[in-house]
């Protein structure tokens, strides 16, 4: 699939194999007991500790091996992982082109419809492929670098927040932090690379 940067006018396409991704976000009953809401205040370090640490739960062989301050992604493990940039944006579309894969108060929690907070994972409609909240309610950290060259090690994150204009809940859109950074509108849901035919992703727990 094809990827673009508003900022730098680029593209760039991307192969996509055959992966699993959650229909929802981590919400925090998972992430530490503490509801059904979406996890927030999430680090992408964070994120990627989570992972190892659900996979090594689920009996399934860690996605990253970590030391220190880096982090390396062993692509032929099948436990749990951050989507890729690509990943992430093919199952947000859903088989659709346009900017959103539906109206966007069916589908997503953004600024205009927020009442200015967190909302319960689900209370919109999913795209064609079961995924819920890709849009609106939290960005998602992907496994991404934004741009090494100018960024380093920031990482990107798609999706939108339940705080953002309309124009920020977009498909393509692309947001940028850094790896340590948390904040009140930003989580992430678990994907896994599976041996299997087709490139259209089912969910995960």
């Amino acid at each position: 699939m094809t990827l673009t940067d508003r900022r730098t006018e680029s593209s760039w396409t991307v192969d996509v194999p055959a992966f699993e991704l959650g229909a929802t976000p981590v919400t925090r009953s998972l992430y530490d007991g503490g509801g059904e809401l979406p996890a927030v205040e999430v680090s992408w370090w964070d994120a990627v500790r989570f992972c190892n640490a659900q996979s090594v739960r689920d009996g399934l062989p860690s996605a990253y091996r970590i030391e220190r301050d880096d982090v390396e992604w062993d692509r032929s493990a099948t436990g749990y992982r951050l989507p890729t940039e690509a990943e992430w944006e093919h199952a947000c579309r859903a088989g659709t082109a346009g900017p959103r894969y539906g109206d966007l108060d069916d589908i997503a929690w953004y600024r205009g419809n927020s009442d200015g907070r967190l909302h319960q994972p689900g209370e919109k409609l999913p795209n064609a492929w079961g995924v819920f909240d890709a849009l609106g309610n939290t960005w998602d950290w992907c496994w991404d670098r934004y741009d090494p060259a100018t960024y380093g090690e920031y990482r990107v994150l798609k999706g939108g927040g339940w705080a953002d204009e309309h124009w920020s809940v977009r498909v393509s859109v692309r947001r940028r932090s850094h790896p340590a950074f948390r904040v009140d509108d930003v989580g992430f849901r678990l994907a896994r690379t599976v041996p299997a035919a087709s490139g259209q992703p089912t969910t995960t727990p």
